[in-house]
């Protein structure tokens, strides 16, 4: 069976993933694709614990590498559990953030350094990459103020606007570090953002 495709959609809070991942699976859907969507951390029943307990706030005395290395933990399982045995039997994985959430999470947010989140995840994907990356950007403060109005926010975005500050920056740093990153103004419609989105897909895959 021919291989799947692991699609994986990254940003700032607030910048609309959620919507668009939504529209994803019901292209591919129509199109006849076995499609799994995850998300980050999270996705198995071990990762979600592993969720619970990095996003809590009441875990403010958490590290900065405790955190890193929780994110590495829950990815490690999502992709031995999820991701690769779905890639294998030929199915479409659209993953809410991946490994580069990580390097701008932890690595630039916490100031932990991208080339130590980059060896903390290289162990625990074990070769995996994802097959197209997309980046929507958005001003921090705009998603930030969507999330305020959607619900209570988790430990992660109650971190403080300097921190968020510090991520965006990092978005546009890593961006320029890595060509396979499909950057996407997120400033657009619904629909406008989606179809750019399937025009690289379609791209890729030929249709």
């Amino acid at each position: 069976m021919k291989q799947g495709l692991l699609i994986a959609l990254e940003g700032p809070d607030g910048c609309g993933k959620t919507t668009q991942i939504q529209l994803l699976d019901n292209y591919f859907k129509i199109k006849g694709f076995d499609v799994i969507k995850t998300r980050e951390p999270g996705g198995t029943a071990i990762s979600e614990k592993i969720r619970n307990i990095i996003l809590d706030n009441n875990n403010n005395e958490m590290s900065d590498m405790c955190e890193a290395l929780l994110y590495a933990a829950s990815r490690a399982q999502l992709t031995d559990e999820v991701i690769k045995p779905a890639l294998n039997s030929g199915k479409m994985v659209i993953c809410d953030r991946f490994v580069y959430s990580s390097m701008v999470y932890q690595g630039v947010g916490r100031e932990l350094g991208m080339d130590a989140i980059k060896s903390i995840n290289e162990a625990a994907l074990r070769g995996l990459e994802a097959d197209i990356v997309f980046m929507i950007t958005i001003p921090y403060e705009q998603g930030l103020e969507r999330k305020r109005n959607q619900r209570e926010l988790d430990r992660l975005e109650n971190v403080g606007d300097n921190f968020h500050k510090k991520v965006f920056e990092g978005y546009s740093k890593i961006c320029e570090i890595y060509d396979k990153i499909i950057v996407i103004d997120g400033n657009r419609s619904i629909e406008e953002i989606h179809r750019e989105i399937i025009t690289h897909i379609e791209q890729k895959i030929g249709i």
